[in-house]
């Protein structure tokens, strides 16, 4: 690639800090540095559920949402490293198999059922208890990720890193935008659900109770709502207990459960 070309994709990529298409500008410098054929990028939490936040995937995508998100992710052997030794960097699912560790559940049950044959993870530390991690993936059993590959992304490791804790710190990891066509499925579900995060309790919340039950929905808790919107915890918890109330709802669960359904009769 002309030197030119790839400064321009890495300028891209910080022109568009804090915005919706940092992270396609982001995927698409990292593809000039490592050929890859699918990528997720996740926000975790200790103790927490992975925030999806972008993916290319075309084929077999409803396993992400309804097996990994959901729980195939404990599983996951890049997931359980990170969680153990909490280490930055760049690794194969060669390293994973050399920490012996148990994936062939995972493997089993998840990894073949996706199509990816090969698989690289970008571990970044955003802040103390965030982290953010790109999955790059290949299809071809021809075609897996060589040593030169993960040399190459090592040696860029620390722009990535600088990228993603530049984006990401001290903003709340929240769902990711569409990063389709207009015209693609995949964007006419996202805008589905997008559509019914707004309309969801509109006869029943005040508008500030209906924006703290969207972040709930995308998995913030307190503290977190609190920190996005620049209000106390506890008056998080007020508007929090109305909501339950008006809804008539005791748990996160149930709350969850009236959303898939208002989702699907919406």
């Amino acid at each position: 690639m002309p030197k030119s070309q790839f400064n321009n994709l890495l300028a891209d990529s910080i022109s568009t800090l804090k915005s919706t298409t940092f992270t396609p500008n982001l995927m698409a410098f990292i593809a000039s540095l490592v050929n890859y054929d699918c990528a997720v990028i996740l926000g975790l939490r200790t103790d927490k559920h992975p925030i999806y936040l972008y993916d290319s995937i075309e084929n077999n995508r409803e396993l992400l949402f309804d097996r990994y998100l959901t729980s195939a992710f404990q599983d996951d052997p890049f997931y359980k490293m990170l969680t153990t030794d909490e280490q930055q960097g760049v690794f194969s699912l060669k390293d994973v198999a050399k920490r012996d560790m148990d994936y062939q559940t995972y493997c089993n049950q998840f990894y073949l059922q996706t199509g990816w044959k090969d698989e690289l993870s970008i571990l970044i530390k955003v802040e103390a208890t965030r982290w953010v991690v790109i999955y790059l993936g290949r299809t071809h059993t021809s075609n897996p990720f060589s040593l030169s590959d993960v040399e190459m992304l090592n040696s860029y490791f620390s722009v990535i890193q600088s990228l993603c804790q530049q984006h990401w710190k001290q903003t709340e990891f929240l769902l990711a935008e569409p990063v389709f066509s207009p015209e693609s499925y995949s964007v006419k579900k996202r805008k589905f659900i997008e559509d019914g995060l707004h309309s969801f309790g509109k006869d029943f919340l005040s508008s500030r109770e209906k924006q703290i039950a969207r972040l709930i929905l995308q998995g913030l808790d307190t503290k977190e709502i609190a920190k996005q919107l620049g209000i106390t915890e506890g008056t998080v918890k007020n508007h929090r207990k109305r909501i339950y109330a008006q809804l008539k709802v005791s748990s996160l669960s149930e709350l969850f459960q009236i959303f898939l359904n208002h989702i699907i009769t919406h």
